[in-house]
């Protein structure tokens, strides 16, 4: 069984790797941000835990999730953002372990992780992919992708474990830096190579 976790910093491209791997080899792709929308879905006992701690306000008039008030909560205060994990990662860590336990033993699978090492996921995959580029080219994504300013982009990549420790725990470095077609080749020869 090959399980390649994909993972890497936010704007770094890891959808377009996981995009390639579906499109290009037919891989079945599991998504942890997937699995944690699913997690705060309106009625949920997360949704209704965040909106005990942060008030109705976090609210949509629907009854769904305010995600970008909820964003600006969590990204300026580590204390808020763990216990706001606390609540997510073991709901998204169990709809992995049930996905893998369907899968044949021949089997290969990607699971998209943003938050692989600081959730503790390693231990669901196999081998490690980490989707990596310049500062100033996540930096531009993000603030492209997200309509936001160089501030929160930067705020929001700083939130997260860094890139270079990242690559020194990975078992492949994808630079997703210049183009794609530059990516892909370097995702058809690691997947060939460690097949």
């Amino acid at each position: 069984m090959r399980l390649i976790g994909i993972t890497g910093g936010i704007g770094t491209g890891k959808s377009t790797v996981t995009n390639y791997l579906q499109s290009r080899y037919n891989l079945p792709i599991w998504d942890a941000d997937i699995y944690a929308r699913s997690a705060v879905a309106i009625g949920s006992p997360i949704l209704q835990a965040i909106g005990q701690r942060y008030g109705i306000a976090i609210l949509q008039s629907d009854g769904a999730l305010d995600r970008t008030r909820l964003g600006e909560i969590i990204f300026g205060n580590i204390h808020e953002r763990q216990w706001l994990e606390a609540q997510i990662h073991p709901y998204v860590r169990n709809c992995f372990e049930i996905e893998i336990s369907r899968l044949e033993a021949d089997a290969t699978a990607v699971l998209a992780i943003p938050l692989l090492f600081e959730a503790n996921m390693t231990d669901l995959v196999t081998e490690i992919w980490v989707v990596s580029c310049d500062r100033s080219v996540q930096l531009h994504r993000i603030m492209t992708r997200d309509r936001i300013d160089a501030s929160a982009a930067n705020i929001r990549i700083d939130s997260q474990m860094s890139l270079v420790d990242k690559a020194a725990l990975a078992d492949v470095n994808l630079d997703n830096s210049t183009n794609i077609a530059d990516l892909e080749r370097q995702i058809d020869i690691y997947l060939k190579i460690n097949h």
